[in-house]
């Protein structure tokens, strides 16, 4: 198997960009699987499509969830199409093997009028404390980031004057992402009292630099923020995250008429299938427009 195994996983790293923990993820996978096939007396170059239904039903058997067998899936579709392509053999055995059904829960959104509520709350915040946060809430729910991608943006990422940010994303894949006018507007203000928050006499790479130790803010102590300031805003903190930000972001430019590919590459989404847990929204705004628009609508 590793005469296959490594120059895929290397493959992973020098083309694609993933991660370490994904690599070591893949690599885990695909070394159980291989365990499978020689059970069998079966080599990876040689595997069925019979094969790996075999493997996953006896992932299946094993007590695994769902999501854990449409993982090794995945790793198995991209090592036997690395296979293919290499020309260590002439067929990808996996085209035929069906997912497992997730039964993927839909995300958490926040409507428009709660996320207006809780960019009033953030305005109304006094002080340099209340100018970062109503400019770190404007600018989650205006480029949908990661929370991780939020905190850690460096200062050269937002340029004045510049309807853009460059976001470097998982994989160190960078994207550009517009601005809207408030976030820009906020950027602005929070940029003039920045240097309230940096240690006296230092000066810092981070767009939003802090005293802890990361010396930037943390991503738990945003999100200690953001529920304080849903109490604030009269909404159930439960409900608010950094996270439920970024789906509401999707979502609302979804249901406004923005095209899911546009969307996929906002999130920085690798594959527009993470996208298509949106697509609940785009069936409701198609129902609508039927409703609205078609010439036999209201009729019958």
């Amino acid at each position: 198997m590793s005469r296959y195994l490594d120059p895929f996983l290397e493959m992973l790293v020098a083309e694609r960009g993933v991660a370490q923990n994904t690599r070591v993820a893949y690599q885990r996978d695909l070394l159980d699987y291989s365990a499978f096939l020689s059970q069998q007396g079966r080599a990876p170059e040689k595997a069925t499509a019979r094969d790996i239904s075999d493997y996953l039903s006896h992932i299946a058997k094993s007590g695994a969830k769902a999501a854990t067998a449409a993982r090794r899936l995945s790793a198995l579709r991209q090592f036997h199409r690395f296979l293919f392509a290499e020309g260590v053999r002439g067929d990808d055995p996996t085209l035929t093997i069906d997912g497992p059904k997730r039964g993927r829960p839909l995300p958490k959104i926040m409507g428009e009028g709660e996320v207006d509520r809780l960019l009033a709350a953030a305005h109304a915040v006094a002080g340099v404390e209340g100018v970062r946060l109503a400019c770190l809430v404007e600018l989650l729910y205006a480029t949908g980031l990661r929370v991780s991608e939020l905190v850690t943006l460096p200062l050269a990422a937002v340029r004045r004057d510049e309807p853009f940010i460059l976001v470097r994303g998982k994989g160190g894949k960078e994207r550009l992402v517009p601005l809207s006018d408030p976030a820009r507007a906020r950027l602005a203000d929070y940029r003039d009292q920045r240097a309230a928050f940096l240690r006296a006499g230092r000066s810092s790479p981070y767009l939003f630099p802090s005293r802890s130790k990361e010396g930037h803010l943390t991503r738990q102590r945003f999100g200690q923020m953001l529920k304080q300031l849903a109490l604030e805003a009269g909404l159930d903190p439960k409900k608010v995250s950094p996270h439920v930000l970024r789906h509401a972001f999707a979502s609302h430019l979804l249901a406004h008429g923005a095209d899911l590919r546009a969307v996929q590459k906002m999130l920085g989404h690798a594959d527009i299938s993470t996208t298509q847990i949106y697509t609940h929204v785009l069936d409701e705004r198609l129902k609508r427009l039927v409703a609205e628009k078609h010439p036999l609508a209201g009729q019958g």
